[in-house]
């Protein structure tokens, strides 16, 4: 029987173009059939000749061979490309135009400018310019400052004096600003006065986070025009083979932009190839796993993409759409708040060289897209895995079996076999959030090495046309909407507000090209946000079929300069390059991490940019979840060293009995800290605190950190390094962690007086300064202050009285900056030497060995929840037990104990703020039911510290989410705290809610080894 008549424009055409191979297919997506598919060496420098030479071979190969009409009966054809990331990585001039930057942020973000985190080679390249305006807004949506069109008009004249011609405009919480406008003014500003140039509003770029949002904002000004003339290409390239469809551009969560869409945003494609692969194979097996990609009853899938000389695998949620990692991502060195596909890879392929042992070894190395040449099976000398495959099924069909037959023994077969296998089974259980059974995908054109079976994997699926999967995906993408703002939950409830916001999304959506009936809410989010009353941040992500019925989305492929490109004027070349306005820094040399010494001369230390990086990552695990991240503050104190500023550190026992001790530190959300970056509030804290009170008037010899933990853990040596001060840092801290108050703090456990926190002082850096010149008592002042920093935009610099050089060293949690340094060396060595595995051991040991620390738990985070009470947020994250371990270990589960063995069952860890506890969650646990003693892992004052455990990374409680692999650690608390009974009344179980528990302390304290003592002279 004839097939039934189909509908003009009901094919689809999906095109990848990889660094290696350029992969098409044509199929028909209402019949699930594949009609031609071509794979090809990328080799010409214009992607559009391949994309051309693709699409004509799938024309000329397909089935249906001259009953297709390209005009007719194509709807779209969807291009995947690395073109514009590898303009990035590659530090290509000649693509990447010079970028103006304009932020809009009053007196913030000043000691951070522009780039300032970027790699230096690609710094000066791109960054031309930057100028700081007024304008910007609080988290409320009140003004920072309102926009000065005079004061933009200056920089404009900057900005064309310096031939520049791409201009981002960034504004802090402009994200949330659908009033103001004040990026929109601007930009109409800026394309006024400089005509011709390119505007970019960060806001259409990223959501929240500023200096993230403005990197991405400049990396995406500066191939525009590049990404411009790309995409015309391939539009002019689709014209000429007589189709009139859309051309569109798919990004790196699954869905499309159109051509017009992809010129304004090319930086939205970055990373799309692994989630093309995910789509193309969960279009592959509809029908073969349970339920289907759109219905209720669809299940998470496992996706193993194996190439050459790398394995991809993802976890395909049951939505359709690749799981994504955390909040933050990095591009070519540049940190961006672009959620991307959670991808991990391991150095196993169908080009990975294998040696026979003992033991028999696959990978990492491969002879990559050598494979033809070098493979044995096609006349080459190396064995690979793909000779393997074949040595054990010379049905395979690949190369020359008979030239790799009687090459490997039954023995060796089995024992590559084994050896694949294990490597899969590991990587495929890091990606699993549950001990249940998933079924796995296998795509790429290395999965023949795969076996047919894989413990965890309820079925293990190689479908047809796996080899293209990329270019299905492509193919088959969708479009998408994120709404991603700040509501007041004050007149409104959380959950109406979100119901108004995913109608938002879905709007959106459709704004974007989806057909309105088949968009769909995949994704919602609500997170309260600490010390802010009634506002919750809310993140919905819509998702739908594209409408190919519409014709006001195809005017980019079909306007007459597009179907016409000889009436296209040529766009004249960049003008020459000036200098550009970069602050004088001194950048740091790579150093040797194995070899490296601190600077300590005399009993002081010099902190170098090594020292502060380990520094930082040790105070955020050091934080156990709370502190907020110290990367802002690590960026602005680094820039004070490069500017000539000297950062020192002293023993507490070298601070003289009758010096002073001086202390300031950062409070409030750490979501408005993330936005509005510090300008001067710190030391205008302290100025006016001593200027106010006449008490303070022995001005501070030495600084202190509030608590070592998260980014106030910095703030004694920034504000000792500022040029006001230039006073030396105590090698201590009043916390030894984290605390969510400051009447948790050692000075109030001693209580030789009180309060000890008065007089003091908050400022917000818009000209509000509170001083408090006397309390009741230090919950008083905490309370009062807590009230007064609302209302100053929720987030203020403190300042705190200074204590006497003997009274500090009576309270002080002595060498914490000591060990946050070596518990960031332990870090940065556990990535040197490939062995993240192992950085948990090694924490442990840096903190005293196993009687004073250990691995309470490893696993999966398999649930979190989150309420908002007196301004802190409260909640409970829920992980799983299993294997985190690195899944391209050589070695394997012996059985004898390791982690997957010794981790079981589940643990809770109840926050505020910090974390408070790690307790066992017996099977037989009821909802509601009290936490029983016996269950008790670790509580405070103990540090409870949950670390990334691909990376070593502290994980904030802001960032738990679901199905990140953690280790927890446990970490014995300072015998300030636990020497009293009132320090454990303080900091305990009780001060948090828990009062139906006891503190018993995980072992027995020792004070962190000082990196003066140890290295004092010997460095020159």
């Amino acid at each position: 029987m004839p097939p039934p008549p189909t509908k003009p424009h009901h094919l689809r055409i999906g095109v990848d173009v990889g660094g290696t191979n350029t992969d098409g297919v044509l199929l028909d997506p209402s019949t699930g059939q594949i009609l031609a598919w071509h794979k090809t060496p990328t080799t010409a420098p214009d992607p559009s000749e391949g994309i051309a030479a693709t699409i004509r071979s799938l024309f000329t190969s397909s089935s249906s061979g001259n009953d297709i009409s390209p005009g007719d009966d194509v709807a779209s054809v969807t291009v995947g490309t690395t073109a514009f990331v590898n303009a990035v990585v590659e530090r290509d001039a000649a693509r990447l135009e010079r970028v103006a930057v304009l932020r809009l942020c009053g007196p913030f973000s000043k000691h951070v400018p522009p780039c300032v985190d970027w790699p230096a080679d690609l710094r000066g390249i791109v960054l031309g310019y930057y100028a700081l305006v007024q304008g910007g807004l609080e988290v409320d949506g009140g003004l920072i400052g309102e926009v000065d069109e005079g004061e933009i008009v200056g920089v404009c004249k900057e900005i064309r004096e310096r031939g520049i011609r791409a201009v981002v405009v960034n504004g802090v919480f402009s994200p949330i600003d659908a009033v103001e406008r004040q990026e929109e003014r601007a930009a109409e500003v800026v394309r006024r006065e400089v005509p011709g140039c390119e505007v970019v509003c960060s806001k259409e770029v990223a959501n929240l986070g500023f200096l993230e949002r403005e990197n991405a904002a400049i990396l995406n000004a500066a191939i525009l025009r590049y990404a411009r003339r790309m995409i015309r290409s391939f539009q002019k390239s689709v014209r000429e083979l007589g189709m009139t469809c859309p051309v569109f551009v798919t990004q790196n969560d699954g869905t499309i932009l159109s051509g017009d869409m992809a010129a304004r945003l090319p930086i939205r494609t970055f990373s799309s190839g692994p989630t093309n692969s995910m789509r193309g194979a969960a279009f592959l097996i509809q029908g073969q796993s349970q339920g289907d990609e759109e219905g209720s009853d669809a299940e998470a899938m496992i996706v193993v993409d194996i190439g050459g000389t790398t394995t991809d695998v993802g976890l395909l949620l049951p939505n359709g759409f690749p799981r994504q990692q955390a909040a933050y991502s990095e591009f070519a060195g540049v940190r961006m708040n672009f959620s991307c596909p959670d991808i991990k890879s391991i150095g196993l392929g169908g080009g990975s060289i294998v040696r026979k042992g003992p033991p028999m070894t696959v990978g990492p190395d491969s002879v990559g897209y050598r494979l033809t040449e070098e493979s044995i099976v096609f006349g080459g000398k190396t064995l690979t895995a793909t000779d393997c495959a074949v040595c054990a099924d010379p049905s395979l069909n690949i190369g020359n079996p008979e030239l790799v037959k009687g090459m490997l023994t039954e023995q060796e077969v089995a024992e590559f076999k084994a050896v694949v296998q294990s490597k899969l089974e590991r990587i495929v259980d890091t990606m699993k959030t549950s001990p249940a059974d998933l079924p796995v995908v296998l795509v790429g054109g290395g999965a023949i090495i795969a076996p047919a079976q894989l413990k965890g994997a309820s079925k293990v699926l190689k479908p047809r046309w796996s080899q293209v999967a990329n270019a299905i995906g492509a193919a088959i993408a969708r479009v998408s909407a994120v709404v991603d703002t700040i509501r007041s939950t004050e007149k409104s409830t959380a959950q109406q507000l979100l119901a108004e916001i995913c109608e938002d999304a879905v709007e959106k959506a459709v704004a974007a090209g989806a057909a309105r009936g088949s968009v769909k809410i995949v994704e919602k989010e609500t997170i309260p946000l600490q010390y802010i009353a009634n506002k919750t941040r809310f993140i919905v992500r819509a998702v739908g079929d594209f409408d190919f019925s519409r014709t006001d989305l195809t005017s980019d492929a079909a306007s007459t300069a597009t179907l016409q490109p000889d009436l296209e004027p040529e766009e004249p070349p960049s003008p020459p390059r000036p200098a550009t306005q970069t602050a004088p820094t001194r950048e740091p040399r790579d150093v040797d991490i194995l070899t490296y010494r601190p600077t300590v001369r005399n009993r002081v230390w010099y902190i170098s940019e090594t020292d502060l990086a380990w520094i930082s990552t040790g105070c955020y695990i050091l934080g156990t979840g709370g502190g907020g991240s110290p990367y802002p503050c690590m960026i602005l104190l680094r820039q004070l060293l490069r500017a000539g500023a000297v950062v020192r550190v002293v023993r507490p026992a070298d601070v003289p009995d009758d010096g002073a001790v001086g202390c300031g530190c950062g409070a409030g959300s750490p979501t408005v800290g993330i936005e509005k970056l510090q300008g001067d509030e710190m030391m205008e804290a302290q100025t006016e605190l001593y200027k106010l009170c006449p008490g303070t008037s022995n001005k501070p010899t030495h600084m202190i950190a509030l608590e070592i933990g998260g980014g106030n853990g910095l703030q004694g040596m920034t504000l000792g390094a500022s040029r006001n001060m230039d006073l030396p840092c105590v090698d201590g801290d009043w916390m030894g962690r984290a605390y969510p108050t400051k009447w948790q703090t050692t000075p109030v456990v001693f209580n030789e007086r009180s309060p000890i926190w008065s007089p003091s002082c908050i400022a917000d850096g818009s000209g509000n300064v509170v001083v408090m010149t006397k309390g009741a008592s230090d919950h008083h002042v905490e309370r009062i202050m807590r009230a007064a920093l609302s209302e100053m935009g929720s987030q203020v610099a403190a300042a705190d009285p200074p204590v006497t050089g003997a009274e500090m060293k009576r309270w002080v949690v002595e060498n914490t900056v000591s060990q946050a340094w070596r518990i960031g060396r332990a870090v940065a060595r556990a990535r040197w030497e490939n062995r993240v595995d192992g950085v948990a051991e090694t924490i442990v040991e840096e903190c005293g060995g196993t009687d004073a620390a250990r691995v309470l738990f490893k696993g999966k985070i398999v649930g979190v929840e989150r309420i908002l009470r007196r301004g802190y947020v409260y909640g409970e994250c829920i992980i799983e037990g299993g294997d985190v371990g690195d899944p391209d270990a050589r070695s394997r589960d012996d059985g004898s104990g390791g982690a997957t063995g010794q981790f079981r069952g589940r643990i809770k860890i109840p926050f505020k703020n910090e974390n408070i506890a790690a307790i066992r969650v017996p099977d037989d646990a009821r909802d509601g039911e009290l936490e029983r003693q016996d269950d008790v892992l670790a509580i405070v004052p103990d540090l409870i510290c949950a670390i990334d455990a691909q990376n070593g990374e502290a994980v904030g409680t802001p960032e738990y989410r679901y199905g990140l692999l953690v280790i927890v650690l446990g970490i014995a608390a300072s015998d300030k705290w636990t020497g009293s009974p009132r320090g454990i009344e303080l900091g305990g179980p009780k001060a948090f809610g828990f009062e139906h528990l006891e503190y018993q302390p995980l072992g027995r304290f020792v004070k962190p080894a000082s990196v003066i003592d140890e290295f004092d002279g010997a460095s020159l």
